[in-house]
């Protein structure tokens, strides 16, 4: 199995070699194809130079062309390659490079063809019939023979060839370049995604203060290394609840335990008699024992895939009237006003269930505000949601444990919950209820100023 850092290497040099190798073909052939248009171009003019130099020989009033200069332009456009024949007027032969030097003639028509033929190029010689016209009368035909469609020098292959090295000395360049660029990308993606698995093979194996330094100057790779911190995070809180929870259980579990193992002992070895009321005190921490275990049956049956909702429409205000008719007694007990503000909104949900959050935070509420305190539950509507408001003058919470309230087992005073009886399950089995119902709860709150527990409930 390869690893990144060689795979992207691969892929990048790959990449990078396909692009400059089809560059590099595309240009040759754009550049030769255009360049060969332009010698035909240069070809065809150079042609009707010829024959317009040549009108110019003629004299009009001789009737005659001037065979010496007819003779130099001959020559010089037999080195061109182009084989001329001037004929006057009457068809009579003025000058003719066959007849002039046919051995010539034959070198240059040969090394041109060998010349064309060695480079790849198809053709061969052709004759072109051309008028010699001066002030707009005929005076002449020019025949030209040459190699077509077009045929280049020596210079001009030169020329191309020079061209193909630059374009494969800038190929192979690129090339280097290429491998050199792509070894570095590579390096710079895979450093982190390697420390990505190295931070979260520690993390699997329990180490969860090791971090990603993010700045590796990739977005992707810098939220990756966020991620995995957060993660980290996570992890670590989950295994300090988790570490917080088995001491909880454990404290719940002792205290009756250890008062109900103490008073058998004492009654089985004669130190105590059973009487009524003893046995009264042993019953008491047999149930308190019970209501741990239900509450923890009913926290692992909501939180776990067994929460069935019964949805229907339900009136909040209907709901949070119930459930406080029903806490009257304890609210009245301890001289604390209760009031509740709202009309009539209809959410869809689980009656019971949204009856069970109201109870536990109504609860709440009534335990930890002193007597005399004030209570206030608001229901108001929103445009998709229902909202419940439970909001007390009780103790407060600070602000570094706000975001931990909803933790299972978490107790801002252990002492303070042992005596009202909680075991830090209530506000877990709260969020537990409405996330199942795709709400939100939240909380703010003061020490020693009150809280206030808001329920969203979708409509």
């Amino acid at each position: 199995m390869k690893s990144l850092r060689k795979q992207l290497s691969f892929s990048i040099f790959f990449t990078l070699l396909l692009t400059i190798l089809l560059i590099g073909v595309l240009s040759n052939w754009f550049i030769t194809r255009e360049f060969e248009s332009y010698i035909s171009e240069i070809g065809e003019k150079r042609r009707e130079n010829i024959v317009e130099e040549l009108s110019r020989q003629y004299d009009g009033l001789q009737g005659k062309f001037n065979h010496d200069l007819v003779h130099a332009i001959g020559m010089n456009a037999l080195y061109d390659g182009y084989i001329l024949k001037l004929s006057d007027e009457n068809g009579g032969v003025v000058w003719d490079a066959q007849d002039h030097d046919m051995s010539l003639c034959g070198r240059i028509m040969d090394d041109i063809t060998a010349r064309m033929r060695k480079r790849g190029a198809e053709g061969g010689f052709v004759n072109h019939m051309y008028e010699v016209n001066q002030n707009g009368q005929k005076i002449g035909t020019l025949s030209i023979q040459y190699y077509g469609p077009f045929f280049m020098s020596e210079a001009d292959f030169n020329f191309i060839k020079v061209m193909n090295t630059i374009l494969l000395s800038i190929g192979i360049l690129s090339s280097f370049c290429s491998v050199v660029v792509g070894c570095y990308l590579a390096k710079r993606i895979a450093r982190p995604v390697a420390k990505t698995a190295y931070i979260a093979k520690q993390i699997s194996q329990g180490n969860y203060n090791i971090h990603f330094e993010p700045g590796t100057g990739i977005c992707e790779l810098d939220d990756m290394g966020s991620a995995i911190n957060e993660l980290s995070g996570a992890l670590n809180d989950q295994e300090a609840l988790r570490k917080q929870m088995t001491a909880d259980v454990a404290h719940e579990l002792r205290t009756p335990l250890t008062a109900l193992g103490s008073h058998l002992e004492a009654m089985i070895e004669g130190f105590w008699e059973p009487t009524p009321k003893r046995l009264s005190s042993c019953h008491e921490e047999v149930k308190r024992l019970g209501t741990l275990v239900a509450d923890l049956e009913q926290l692992a049956k909501i939180e776990g895939e067994n929460l069935h909702l019964k949805k229907d429409f339900v009136d909040l205000v209907s709901v949070v009237s119930t459930v406080s008719d029903a806490m009257t007694g304890e609210i009245r007990k301890k001289d604390q006003d209760f009031s509740l503000i709202g009309d009539s909104v209809i959410v869809k949900g689980d009656r019971d269930r949204i009856s069970q959050v109201v109870a536990n935070l109504l609860s709440n509420a009534v335990k930890y505000t002193k007597e005399g305190g004030r209570i206030t539950i608001t229901v108001e509507e929103e445009k998709y949601h229902g909202v419940i408001k439970v909001t007390d003058t009780g103790m407060g919470i600070g602000k570094k444990e706000l975001p931990l309230v909803f933790q299972r087992f978490y107790r801002t005073d252990q002492s303070r919950n042992r005596k009202s009886g909680g075991a830090g399950i209530g506000l877990a089995i709260v969020k537990s209820i409405v996330s199942a119902h795709g709400g939100t709860v939240t909380v703010d709150s003061e020490t020693d100023k009150g809280s206030c527990f808001t329920v969203k409930l979708p409509r």
